[in-house]
């Protein structure tokens, strides 16, 4: 069985990476390329770059930023916003991307999908799939930053997706996003048992309790996260060391020791006296990592 993934999702809206609450307000965290080498650094498996604001403009993410991010990511970088046809995926592939996440264009024109997927391979192909829970108890599909209503279900257009070839889903919910309430692990769910590929959730993280939640009880194949790992010193770590105590068979750095940490209700790490490093030990050393 194939280990879960912990994911790190960085947004960018008008050229800056922000914290987003309910899809409606956006706080400023500074240039991209601070926070992205921060995650790089730590010990996350992989990194969701979204340029939230590159559809409304008719833009695809600026692929000179994308090459210098690319510089200090040595993990597997998905990215997205505004990507339309091939053509925009070949360059953002060639300046330094691994999968590309295509939405609001992708419900425009679903072939979109099939095309990318037939010229760079399935595993190139990540569909974000943002979904808000109706007044009605029925979960609707949204695009544009969760401003357009689709009329579609989320289970339906995810069986739609794997047929054309996607392969793996990016799945937030509106609802959750900045909220620290945690997954909706009801929406995660249906979606993981409708489909036969892997899915990503995100949105609503607030405590390290919560990624072992979508996994075990959402069923998904990879936990994301957004505005938690901003501020944190060695916060993918924790998480990953949560991941671990819960029983998440997660992939681990070999330079740091996960086992014997203890955890309070919330799920924040217990502090030692006078440790600096969040009780997180490095075989290289703490230098390393100040």
């Amino acid at each position: 069985m194939l280990k879960k993934r912990l994911v790190a999702c960085l947004l960018i809206r008008d050229g800056l990476i922000v914290q987003s609450i309910g899809f409606k307000r956006y706080l400023p965290i500074g240039q991209p390329r601070f926070p992205i080498e921060f995650v790089a650094k730590w010990d996350v498996d992989e990194i969701v770059l979204l340029d939230m604001s590159a559809t409304s403009k008719n833009r695809v993410l600026d692929t000179e930023v994308l090459e210098l991010l690319s510089r200090s990511c040595f993990v597997p970088l998905a990215v997205g916003g505004g990507i339309k046809s091939v053509d925009d995926v070949r360059r953002i592939v060639r300046a330094g991307a691994d999968k590309v996440t295509v939405n609001a264009h992708a419900v425009a024109r679903p072939g979109l999908i099939s095309e990318i997927a037939d010229v760079f391979g399935s595993q190139c192909v990540v569909v974000s799939i943002d979904c808000r829970l109706e007044k009605d108890g029925r979960y609707q599909v949204y695009t544009h930053s969760g401003t357009r209503p689709t009329g579609l279900t989320p289970e339906a257009w995810a069986q739609r997706v794997e047929e054309l070839g996607a392969g793996e889903i990016f799945l937030n919910s509106i609802d959750r996003d900045g909220s620290k309430q945690g997954y909706d692990i009801e929406l995660i769910r249906r979606v993981c048992d409708s489909v036969s590929i892997p899915v990503i959730a995100c949105g609503g993280v607030g405590s390290y309790t919560h990624f072992a939640t979508g996994i075990i009880e959402g069923r998904a194949s990879a936990v994301a996260a957004a505005n938690i790992f901003h501020y944190i010193e060695h916060s993918t770590i924790v998480a990953k060391a949560h991941l671990l105590r819960s029983g998440v068979d997660v992939r681990l750095d070999s330079d740091a020791n996960y086992e014997g940490r203890e955890f309070d209700e919330s799920g924040r790490l217990i502090m030692l006296s006078g440790d600096r490093l969040s009780n997180i030990e490095f075989k290289r050393g703490k230098k390393d990592f100040l």
